[in-house]
């Protein structure tokens, strides 16, 4: 029996005193996660601070500058399905919609899916040994089954990969997250936000202690015309990604003018490489063209045995989605992709 205590906040500053407080305390929306992480006795609460009254949270808006924000605790269903996503942000609406069940989406919110803990059956069994659980224990995924494991971005202290389908896009989008905390409000921007293991896999993120997740603000413009998120599973449904690429581009006189690529499932945080963006730009977009902007994003990749394949499947997985990204519409089953 896990006793705990319960209370409702009324507002943002009231849910991160409230958390300040007590350094046992969770912030708790749709729970999705933090559910199954204290059935398997990671995780004991002392307290949980229940944030879903912060109507201010709830809301999807236009910015300014032209971006859309979209509030912390949006539903991942409500996020995929909004007109202004699906319109102006089709490679996030597709991306979350590749990610988990429709009973999960309509639970699960968008601050709450750049929180997610890594699905590492190592970190979930709480008999064996995991330095991102228990520091210093270990990582016996190394040298154990490693098939779903990371191939970019690893340290001999941790190779788990983090989980998220709609983060892979917001990476991609260069999105920028706002929180709130004791000390005030700051923004991060997404390619800061999440953290490489390095010494300290028990850190996934760079929040401070006791900061809140407010919004996800996205840029004005959002790869409409020429995107695509593919995402590759041992099975159609329910299935976290071997890999997992968000593209978009912008075409000048069928050049390439910008370009974003974005991998899951092979690193501890959705993965881009700045360089094999710059180096499409200007050229045609080609499977040579891809398989170049490969060959430099995964010039590093390593695999651990199980997960050897990953980086030949990374490698075409670039190729083929930005094939795709040509004509969004060639996503349908059994389309081809053309220029």
């Amino acid at each position: 029996m896990n006793n705990f205590k319960y209370l409702k906040a009324d507002t943002p500053a009231a849910a991160i005193a409230a958390v300040a407080d007590n350094a046992a305390s969770n912030f708790v929306a749709g729970g999705t996660n933090l559910i199954d992480l204290w059935k398997y006795d990671l995780t004991h609460p002392d307290r949980l601070v229940d944030i879903n009254g912060l109507s201010e949270l709830k809301t999807i808006t236009e910015l300014p500058d032209g971006g859309l924000r979209l509030g912390a605790l949006v539903s991942n269903a409500a996020t995929a399905h909004h007109a202004i996503v699906r319109e102006r942000y089709p490679l996030l609406s597709r991306a979350i919609l590749a990610g988990a069940t429709a009973q999960i989406r309509n639970s699960a919110t968008n601050g709450g899916n750049l929180l997610q803990r890594t699905r590492c059956y190592y970190f979930y069994d709480a008999a064996s040994p995991c330095n991102k659980r228990n520091p210093g224990s270990g990582c016996p995924a190394i040298e154990g089954h490693n098939r779903l494991h990371a191939i970019l971005g690893y340290s001999q202290k941790c190779i788990a990969v983090f989980p998220s389908d709609m983060c892979v896009a917001l990476a991609a989008l260069e999105a920028v997250v706002q929180v709130a905390g004791p000390d005030g409000s700051r923004e991060i921007s997404f390619s800061d936000f999440h953290r490489l293991p390095g010494d300290h896999p028990e850190r996934d993120n760079t929040l401070q202690p006791n900061e809140l997740i407010t919004s996800i603000d996205l840029p004005p413009t959002g790869f409409a015309p020429h995107h695509s998120y593919l995402k590759l599973r041992d099975r159609n449904s329910y299935a976290f990604a071997l890999v997992s690429v968000a593209t978009g581009f912008e075409l000048e006189n069928k050049t390439i003018k910008r370009a974003r690529i974005a991998l899951g499932g092979v690193a501890h945080q959705p993965w881009r490489v700045s360089a094999a963006e710059d180096l499409l730009v200007g050229k045609a977009p080609t499977a040579q063209s891809f398989g170049q902007a490969a060959g430099i994003i995964l010039a590093n990749a390593k695999g651990f045995g199980h997960n050897d394949f990953k980086i030949e499947l990374a490698r075409r997985a670039i190729i083929r989605n930005g094939l795709m990204a040509l004509n969004p519409s060639s996503q349908r089953p059994g389309a081809q992709p053309s220029l």
